[in-house]
């Protein structure tokens, strides 16, 4: 296994893995605002997040890239990287089912997003939106972490993994190796949003509860689909 050609194929599976993430991610992000409460603001900051690690400190990675030994520094983001994965997937296993308010198909006004019925009481409603909001500044900051440490994983991947291929591979073979990195680069992010149009067809607790007992059906307005699962795989 000690080889350019083994590097090759463990880095090109590492790296699909991180685009994955990375699309995965953002086709599920209105998913996870409706399930937390979430504003259009603090979606799209949680989104870029991880670019935040990412900017600061692939300067330094890019200067020590020679002086340190390089798949081994791939092998630590990876692991970094994996640490954030099931950080922005905990959410779900530490929260409560997901609660979601009645139905009224001649109601009009749906401007919460949520299609509160009229059956619903003031004080109930009430309590529901401190319940929300109460679970999105809980929730919040482990969504944010998550992504910050997969930002700061993934800095070494792609820098050091071309480094190394440049410098070891031979230079009738390193062209080839380093295209394959590039088709993973563009093929990664489309793979991960077809996953989560995927996952996103189970609901969302359906670890938690009987299939026989989700009374909303995909389409309704105040489905939310399984978007943890991706994480996980």
């Amino acid at each position: 296994f000690n080889n350019i050609k083994f590097f090759v194929l463990c880095h090109g599976i590492l790296q699909l893995a991180q685009l994955l993430v990375s699309g995965y991610l953002k086709g599920s992000i209105t998913t996870i605002e409706r399930r937390y409460g979430f504003s259009s603001q603090m979606s799209g900051l949680l989104a870029a997040f991880n670019e935040v690690g990412n900017t600061v400190l692939i300067v330094f990675v890019s200067f020590f890239g020679s002086r340190v030994h390089r798949p081994r520094c791939i092998g630590i983001g990876a692991m970094i990287a994996s640490m954030g994965v099931f950080l922005i997937a905990l959410p779900h296993f530490i929260g409560g089912e997901y609660k979601y308010t009645g139905f009224n198909s001649n109601t009009k006004d749906n401007s919460s997003g949520l299609c509160q019925s009229q059956y619903i009481s003031p004080e109930e409603e009430s309590n529901q939106k401190c319940n929300t909001k109460m679970n999105s500044t809980v929730v919040y900051p482990i969504f944010l972490l998550g992504q910050l440490l997969l930002g700061i994983g993934g800095v070494p991947i792609q820098p050091f993994g071309i480094s190394y291929i440049d410098d070891y591979a031979g230079k009738r073979s390193s062209p080839f190796y380093l295209g394959i990195l590039f088709a993973v680069t563009v093929i990664g992010p489309a793979l991960g949003y077809m996953m989560s149009s995927f996952f996103l067809r189970f609901f969302v607790d359906v670890d938690k509860i009987s299939p026989d007992k989700i009374l909303l059906k995909n389409g309704d307005a105040r489905w939310v689909g399984a978007w943890w699962l991706g994480f996980l795989i």
